[in-house]
């Protein structure tokens, strides 16, 4: 477990930031756009799952939440180069991101096909959920760009993929499976 005595160290006043290896690099450092950017969806998706409430889909949200800060853990931590992790090493595994395969399907299954795309909205809880949607593409984005600098897991990128997939399939089951969803009518406010 972390224990955190001190909060402030100074030690990223020059703009810095100490990776889990105990290397340092920039604070703009892609690989750290990406680490934020994974917090911020979690923040996201915390709010989120107080909009939701007491449900399946808040207790889902809450098991993603602890992901993150193990996929946050794992862009922090250079890959070896051509050898194993040290077994300190904290990384995202496949099982991690079958089982958001596995909740994906199962709300899927509820939803009827899409005949437009739609807006994010319709509930408080489902427009909460589109916007960690939005949050989760971004650390994707971020996520791939650092990946063309440096080393990452591909379990890690597979995971953020899959996180946005599985966001909108809930946020349509938030709203009474689809039925609330707001479609998009191309043109209609011309």
């Amino acid at each position: 477990m972390v224990k955190l005595n001190k909060i402030y160290t100074r030690t990223g006043d020059a703009g810095t930031t100490g990776l889990v290896d105990g290397s340092r690099l920039p604070k703009h450092a892609p690989r750290m756009q990406a680490v934020g950017d994974v917090d911020e969806a979690n923040s996201a998706i915390g709010l989120a799952i107080l909009a939701i409430g007491d449900a399946q889909e808040a207790r889902w949200l809450t098991v993603i939440q602890n992901d993150l800060f193990d996929l946050g853990a794992d862009l922090a931590t250079p890959m070896p180069e051509g050898g194993e992790d040290a077994p300190w090493a904290l990384r995202i595994i496949e099982n991690q991101v079958k089982r958001l395969e596995t909740e994906i399907d199962l709300m899927n299954a509820e939803l009827k096909p899409l005949d437009s795309f739609i807006l994010p909205g319709g509930s408080a809880a489902a427009a909460a959920v589109h916007l960690a949607r939005a949050v989760a593409r971004r650390a994707e984005r971020s996520a791939t760009a650092a990946a063309a600098e440096v080393a990452l897991n591909p379990q890690a990128l597979a995971y953020l993929n899959r996180l946005s997939d599985l966001l909108f399939v809930m946020a349509r089951r938030l709203n009474g499976n689809g039925a609330s969803d707001v479609k998009w009518v191309p043109g209609a406010s011309r």
